[in-house]
């Protein structure tokens, strides 16, 4: 079995916890001085991985914005913008997001069997569909990344996705950004979902940094003894 690339998780919450506001509206939880810490990971990364419900809510690019790092990235023989990654149960995904029409890197959508014949119809020409299982496993999913050479992962979301990538114990680092700010909203969706996860109570996780960055905070936490191989 191939080992999973090195994998961060990133994500913004509100004071509450909460990813969004329940609003079709996005809610910017960030600020500029983080979005340039993000985009550094972003560039120190082989692929970005969201869900399919972030791909059709938000719309991302997933892009390197930073022209330095886009720069440093062309210098080592790399696609100005990582390897982009998603994962679906239903192959519903629109080919003209900016997921798919956006950058020059490889854009893999990690699909359910009895989806993928769909999706594969659906995205042809601008995206490459692997069939991923019944239901989608991500540690297969990131087994077979590793198999495809990318040593270095980001997760960006969304809360079903940091869910599963941390109940099955296979993040590695873990950046939390905090916005200060409440959403009080039962409809909004929390960082995580139920579940059953490695750290709790009798297991604690490591805390390894804390930085303010303007009016927001970065938490991060090491989540598996290969942080400390990680320069």
């Amino acid at each position: 079995m191939a080992e999973h690339p090195y994998t961060i998780l990133s994500c913004g919450i509100s004071l509450d916890g909460y990813l969004d506001a329940g609003t079709p509206e996005r809610l910017v939880l960030s600020n500029e001085a983080d979005l340039r810490r993000v985009d550094a990971v972003r560039a120190g990364s082989d692929a970005i991985l969201v869900g399919a419900a972030t791909v059709r809510h938000d719309n991302p690019r997933l892009l390197v914005r930073t022209e330095h790092l886009r720069a440093r990235r062309r210098r080592q023989g790399l696609p100005e913008s990582p390897m982009k990654v998603t994962v679906t149960g239903s192959g519903c995904l629109d080919r003209d997001s900016s997921f798919f029409t956006t950058g020059d890197s490889e854009k893999l959508v990690y699909c359910a069997s009895r989806s993928a014949a769909r999706a594969r119809d659906r995205l042809a020409g601008v995206a490459t569909v692997v069939d991923a299982g019944q239901p989608v496993d991500l540690a297969d999913v990131a087994g077979d990344l590793g198999r495809r050479g990318v040593r270095s992962l980001m997760v960006e979301g969304g809360g079903r996705i940091h869910t599963q990538f941390l109940t099955q114990g296979i993040a590695d680092e873990l950046h939390l950004v905090v916005a200060p700010f409440f959403v009080g909203d039962p409809r909004a969706h929390r960082f995580v979902e139920e579940g059953t996860f490695p750290w709790n109570p009798r297991h604690r996780a490591q805390l390894v940094e804390t930085r303010q960055i303007g009016d927001v905070v970065l938490l991060r936490y090491a989540l598996s003894s290969r942080f400390a191989e990680v320069p």
